[in-house]
């Protein structure tokens, strides 16, 4: 029989994979709302926050925190609003290629960081899937580093190399945000998040700027739809997952975001597929697979060597 922690971790994965596949597809209501990227955020902060509080007060789950508990609260909120604000940066800076793979060493800082303050050796025991995932980013998001990255010849190299520093920081700060929201056992987290929203929506609302606003109901049947699935369900499941799962579940399952944002260019905007990115599709999709079957590199060399005569 599976114990409760079992079925616990096997909840918090299926909920992991479903928060990434939704977040993966945010891009696509982005695009079709038609509304600068500030303003996206700033409603699906405030859509999500309200909807995730009201589903909480419905649920009569509220519970008050300690100071402890309001500390870290607080320095997840900050952590995750500059992550946004870094990472929309260096989109302008560089590339929205660049900034992807570069944003995309988040789950290795994860891993840092909970190996400093957990002291945990086994958390790197699925670092080789973790690079193999990693890799699989670089090679399905058709990075080209000659063209891209080196551009110094025509004076853009130190903007370039500008949005891949924010694009790092604001994978810090995401792996610092999802650190404190592991701090916060105990507190649903539907209340962690709708906080943490609300934060972010009174924070990023004197920077947004609505002039251009649209009424049109594919603008706000978008804007509702990441208001309330893309962001409260969305963040509702991902933290629910964060309080449940080890760090190497949390960081290998976050690959499924790059892989579900290219499906989705692939099925809706028709983006053609070279064989190197098809490659890069098919490592984070053995990477994923060997966390959810909890392979361990080197029990699979002894085998093959085993299998192959070898002792």
């Amino acid at each position: 029989m599976i114990s409760d922690s079992g079925n616990s971790e096997i909840l918090g994965k299926w909920q992991m994979v479903a928060a990434m596949t939704l977040s993966g597809t945010i891009g696509l209501f982005v695009m079709a709302s038609g509304q600068p990227a500030m303003t996206v955020v700033l409603l699906r902060c405030l859509i999500g926050g309200i909807s995730l509080l009201a589903l909480l007060y419905w649920q009569g789950g509220w519970k008050n925190f300690n100071v402890a508990q309001v500390k870290w609260l607080l320095l997840g909120a900050a952590a995750l609003i500059i992550n946004w604000l870094c990472l929309f940066s260096a989109y302008k800076l560089s590339s929205i290629s660049i900034a992807t793979v570069v944003y995309h060493v988040q789950p290795f800082f994860l891993l840092i960081l909970l190996a400093m303050t957990q002291k945990d050796g086994q958390i790197w025991r699925k670092l080789p899937f973790l690079l193999l995932a990693f890799a699989g980013v670089v090679f399905s998001s058709g990075l080209d580093v000659q063209h891209d990255f080196l551009r110094s010849a025509d004076g853009h190299f130190s903007q370039v190399l500008a949005g891949a520093g924010l694009a790092l920081l604001a994978a810090l700060l995401y792996a610092f945000a999802t650190l404190a929201t592991r701090k916060l056992q105990g507190i649903a987290p539907a209340q962690i998040a709708g906080l943490q929203l609300l934060v972010g929506a009174v924070v990023l609302a004197p920077m947004a700027d609505l002039s251009g606003w649209s009424w049109h109901w594919q603008s706000w049947g978008s804007l509702v739809l990441l208001g309330f699935v893309h962001t409260g369900l969305m963040y509702k499941l991902m933290y629910d997952a964060f309080q449940k799962l080890p760090a190497t579940s949390i960081a290998t399952l976050s690959f499924i975001y790059p892989l579900v944002a290219l499906l989705v260019d692939v099925w809706f905007f028709s983006t053609v597929l070279s064989a190197v990115q098809l490659l890069g599709m098919a490592m984070i999709l053995i990477a994923v697979l060997a966390n959810q079957r909890d392979w361990n590199l080197l029990m699979l060399m002894r085998t093959l060597n085993l299998r192959n005569g070898i002792k």
